[in-house]
């Protein structure tokens, strides 16, 4: 290879088309009507999922079953309290919740293969147990 400014200025040139094409192109992908459909396909699903859930909690808890299972509960953790102590309880709370934000991430991970690459590259924080 020469050492040539105008082989320079070639290979710099061919890098900033480059740098402009790949911008061109995600501008593109994302501004493509269907992700954005998709988008918000999602958005409304979560949204519809979400009062879904809220109305029936709150008719769950306004039926008899629903009070009953309260009264249940509340007598449950009364007992709970006496023999466990609240601190085990956040414990084993927290490695449920760790273990069920896991399965999610895999299954994220599935649906997204891109977005595992992208968590494998960054420093995972340490998780309390």
């Amino acid at each position: 290879m020469s050492d040539n400014p105008s082989d320079s200025e070639n290979i710099r040139d061919a890098f900033h088309q480059l740098g402009e094409n790949l911008l061109r192109t995600v501008r593109a992908a994302w501004d493509n009507p269907e992700r954005k459909k998709l988008q918000q396909e999602i958005e409304t699903g979560l949204s519809d999922l979400a009062e879904t859930v809220r109305k029936e909690v709150d008719t769950f808890n306004e039926s008899p079953s629903g009070k009953q299972l309260k009264s249940d509960v509340a007598e449950v953790y009364q007992g709970v309290r006496t023999t466990v102590t609240e601190t085990s309880l956040r414990e084993e709370l927290l490695k449920a919740l760790n273990v069920l934000n896991q399965e999610l991430e895999t299954v994220a991970s599935k649906l997204n293969p891109s977005e595992k690459e992208d968590k494998t590259s960054q420093p995972s924080e340490p998780t309390e147990e």
